[in-house]
């Protein structure tokens, strides 16, 4: 049977030899990454955060101007952050966080995500974090909005509230959908992505911030796969302005929108921190463990490198 195949074959298949030869479907140097993010120029004010309703203000955007949407929505739980179970200093949880309730959940959604389609580029993709509670009014929002899903991602991090009567949840859905699914952009960056991400979330002690974090990390993964250097990314739900820190750091733009007014000190503060490309390497110098395992096998990191 292997025989036939190999026969078949213009080359015969010799293991991790297509890993030892990845490279990235896109790749800018630094100094490419840089160029393509001070020449992309737009018809209004970007690297901005307005402290208005993510609704209203999408309406205010020309169509077909935004790159990529990154969302992070209220999960329409009874939350605010400050539950001791969540074993937090609450005095360092700003107020102010508006919750959606549960039986509002989905024509609030059905709002927010109605906004997308006009505003996004035609190859433009969203990339929607979720709880498992309200997962399904999401997925009908895409649907009667005419956004196609193309991966339903798991991130999987260590932490889990205890409980005694079903499994801990210790993990989020991440799910990217696109405006036309013949024609959208996505970065192959690794050569083996799998759709079950394992990062840590980091815990910030002692520091102000909102009632819900992502880890920067989980965030510039999105952004890799999901954008190129120069491109305007959306963030309906600023939170921290941890979107906005992991653009500023990729040579990406941001715009953003976020309910709570008490942030905007908090969001400052920390794309203060950031200097402009910090967290961008080119992607062929960044090989993911399988890549970089092969290359040893072939000898070829020397080569490669070159």
């Amino acid at each position: 049977m292997n025989s036939n195949l190999n026969s078949k074959r213009k080359n015969r298949y010799i293991p991790n030899k297509a890993a030892a030869e990845f490279k990235p479907t896109y790749d800018w140097s630094v100094q490419e990454a840089k160029r393509l993010y001070e020449e992309r120029k737009y018809s209004f004010n970007i690297d901005i955060i307005h402290y208005i309703d993510c609704i209203k203000g999408m309406r205010s955007f020309p169509d077909n101007s935004i790159d990529m949407v990154i969302a992070d929505p209220p999960f329409g739980l009874d939350f605010n952050g400050k539950e001791s179970i969540y074993n937090r200093n609450k005095d360092n949880v700003v107020a102010g966080y508006k919750e959606i309730k549960i039986e509002n959940y989905f024509e609030f959604t059905d709002k927010w995500i109605g906004e997308i389609p006009r505003v996004l580029k035609n190859d433009g993709g969203v990339w929607i974090f979720s709880g498992w509670t309200n997962l399904k009014d999401i997925l009908i929002a895409l649907e009667k909005h005419k956004l196609t899903i193309i991966n339903h991602i798991i991130w999987k991090y260590q932490f889990g509230v205890f409980t005694r009567k079903k499994f801990v949840t210790s993990h989020y859905h991440i799910l990217f959908a696109v405006k036309n699914k013949g024609n959208y952009f996505f970065n192959k960056i690794e050569h083996y992505p799998e759709d079950v991400w394992y990062i840590k979330r980091k815990y910030h002690t002692g520091i102000k911030k909102n009632a819900t974090k992502l880890p920067i990390n989980v965030v510039l993964r999105c952004i890799d796969f999901g954008s190129k250097p120069g491109d305007l990314v959306l963030d309906p739900f600023m939170g921290n302005g941890t979107t906005a820190t992991a653009c500023k750091g990729a040579y990406r733009h941001y715009i953003g929108f976020e309910a709570n007014k008490q942030l905007k000190e908090i969001i400052e503060w920390n794309l203060s921190k950031i200097t402009l490309g910090e967290y961008y390497i080119p992607y062929s110098e960044r090989p993911d463990e399988i890549v970089s395992e092969a290359r040893k096998k072939f000898g070829m990191e020397t080569e490669i490198k070159k």
